[in-house]
């Protein structure tokens, strides 16, 4: 029988695909593309990696939210270059927009941390059809796009790995009434990262998707319909997490080669439940859940 062992750069593995990159991604001098990169998690990334990255290519729609947010990166770091990238990514024409920039300045990306994430509260059947189509355009079809278009780009090698960070959702773990789509497109993220977590380790790329719970961003602003109109989030105190932690708990496990995690103690173990739990306690509690949201004037 062939040896399955991973073998040292320039050798070629016999037998089953490696695990894992050879050598551990390395932040410090990277130049890293962030999309929906103007506020939340996405400006946060950019915060964080700004003390180590060489090269942040922020992208968004909103030109004067990633001016700011380039300006202060600038501030104290008089040696990292920041690019700012206007586009809209659900569209065909904003990811080509995105490639041509970065093509015609000769960028040479190693890290893609694809944030861009939407959501829509409220019952499916009444749902914007625009809003489901949107929902799906950034959540899947943008996501899978850039980092196809990733990975024709990066150059990688045993001793320098590249890396992509996906963000996903404890929502993934479960089917949710009220969030059905966004619920639906997150369990894609997170299927789609784990396998590419181990097709890419033979080209030295190393995948993690991070499933944060609850995260004060602009994300429940954005997916509620009106004022007055909300999901139940009995519960959501308890998952709560700052931005920060999710940021530094996402770019640890990218260094520490991990596939998937659910940040902090509480998420990972609410996801173990849910995935866990038999399918028909799950239904009936969304039941319960979506019966109470239903009840409120």
């Amino acid at each position: 029988m062939e040896s399955s062992a991973i073998t040292h750069s320039g050798d070629r593995m016999r037998g089953r695909l490696p695990i894992r990159p050879s050598a551990r991604f390395e932040i410090a001098g990277r130049t890293t593309i962030i999309t929906d990169a103007s506020s939340g998690l996405g400006a946060e990334f950019a915060r964080q990696l700004s003390l180590h990255a060489a090269c942040l290519v922020l992208v968004a729609r909103s030109e004067e939210a990633l001016q700011k947010l380039g300006d202060e990166l600038k501030k104290g770091h008089t040696t990292l270059q920041v690019i700012i990238i206007v586009a809209d990514l659900a569209t065909d024409a904003g990811r080509a927009l995105l490639w041509e920039k970065v093509d015609s300045l000769e960028i040479k990306p190693s890290l893609l941390i694809n944030n861009a994430g939407l959501g829509d509260y409220g019952a499916f059947a009444e749902a914007d059809p625009a809003r489901i189509r949107a929902q799906i355009d950034v959540n899947i079809t943008a996501l899978t796009l850039i980092t196809h278009s990733f990975l024709a780009r990066v150059q990688t090698s045993a001793e320098k790995p590249a890396g992509i960070i996906h963000i996903s959702s404890l929502a993934s773990a479960l089917p949710i009434p009220d969030l059905a789509v966004y619920a639906a497109t997150k369990a894609y993220v997170t299927s789609f990262s784990e396998a590419l977590t181990l097709e890419l380790a033979e080209r030295n790329i190393q995948v993690t998707c991070v499933c944060p719970g609850p995260t004060p961003t602009h994300f429940g602003a954005t997916a509620q319909r009106s004022p007055d109109k909300d999901i139940d989030r009995t519960g959501q105190d308890l998952l709560r997490i700052p931005p920060q932690r999710v940021v530094t708990e996402a770019l640890n496990a990218l260094t520490r080669r991990k596939a998937c995690i659910f940040p902090s103690k509480r998420v990972t173990l609410a996801a173990f439940l849910f995935q866990k739990m038999p399918r028909p306690l799950l239904r009936f509690i969304n039941h319960l859940r979506l019966a109470k949201s239903r009840a409120k004037p």
